[in-house]
């Protein structure tokens, strides 16, 4: 299958080894768009692209900047969209409701989501959805066997509008543990730094689904206190509690449980093995690039002929 991936030339997540399980398992063509090119797809695809040397086109893209071109983008044949936002589709943020109002206007299109539940509701709206999770970088991230001086720990930022239900848990939970919030650079200082924390807070409060953070976390090896997504996104990704990670829903279950664990050195470790060895199976970056290529496989909704608009403004640039 030969694929067309548009992504974007400054992230903030590392995905270049997600993106390299995708070209893996297909013949693909990713191209790293800048913030400009992004924003005027029309004119890259004139100047740099011939659509029909490929089977798919999938965009991985500014979801701001995508909406301001939704005419152009369902012009293009055998589109799919990968998005790991969309559960701000569901979430009260500037962005309720935008993710549907933005497949409504091209339902031909598969949806690529990170999150069970998202996809399931997309596609009770009647939307080509299907899941494949977030993960973490099989390169960059290991676990190193260290000791863990670090007892209770966040890595992260807490500053975006969006973290305010992760910055509130963390504050309140600081006030009555001895935890660290800190933010380190990407790569072996990452790495390093997660491997020697023993317990690692994950906050993911009103987000619906779980953040890369987690994956990262369990894949070193530490016993991972989540925020709990529900049933249906546990399930999807076999997490089980007290097994492969610790849920919780307020801050008074999470130390009724860090107390046990605490009083438990078996049992932390059997959580924090069960848990790095789910991560390394199911949600390395290769792992899920093979998933996302085996999602764009299906064959996709059939796209309807261009109306007489559609054709004038494919001709005339609009």
């Amino acid at each position: 299958m030969k694929v067309l991936f548009l992504v974007q030339a400054e992230q903030r997540a590392i995905l270049d080894r997600l993106y390299d399980g995708l070209a893996s398992r297909s013949e693909c063509d990713i191209r790293w768009l800048s913030s400009a090119e992004q924003a005027d797809l029309r004119k890259y695809f004139r100047q740099q692209v011939e659509v029909e040397r490929y089977d798919r086109i999938l965009l991985f893209l500014r979801f701001k900047k995508e909406i301001r071109q939704w005419r152009f983008i369902r012009s293009l044949p055998n589109l799919v969209i990968l998005e790991h936002d969309a559960y701000q589709n569901y979430i009260p943020c500037k962005y309720t409701g935008k993710f549907s109002a933005h497949y409504r206007r091209m339902p031909w299109v598969r949806v690529i989501s990170s999150g069970a539940e998202v996809a399931r509701r997309l596609c009770d709206e009647g939307f080509d959805a299907c899941f494949v999770p977030k993960g973490y970088d099989q390169a960059l991230l290991q676990y190193q066997g260290r000791e863990r001086d670090i007892d209770l720990a966040f890595v992260g930022s807490t500053k975006s509008v969006a973290y305010r239900g992760r910055k509130a848990l963390l504050d309140e939970l600081g006030k009555v543990e001895n935890l660290l919030v800190t933010k380190t650079n990407s790569g072996q200082e990452y790495c390093d730094t997660l491997n020697r924390i023993r317990f690692f807070v994950s906050a993911d409060v009103g987000m619906g689904e779980y953040m890369i953070k987690n994956f990262e976390a369990m894949a070193c090896g530490c016993v991972l206190l989540a925020y709990d997504q529900g049933e249906e996104e546990n399930r999807a990704l076999g997490f089980v509690d007290m097994d492969n990670l610790v849920l919780y829903r307020s801050v008074d279950e999470l130390r009724r449980k860090l107390a046990r664990l605490r009083g438990d050195s078996g049992l932390s470790e059997r959580i924090a093995s069960n848990g790095r060895l789910l991560a390394e199976r199911h949600f390395t970056f290769h792992e899920l690039g093979g998933k996302i290529v085996e999602a764009m496989s299906v064959p996709l909704r059939a796209r309807p002929e261009p109306g007489l608009r559609d054709k004038l403004r494919q001709m005339m640039g609009w």
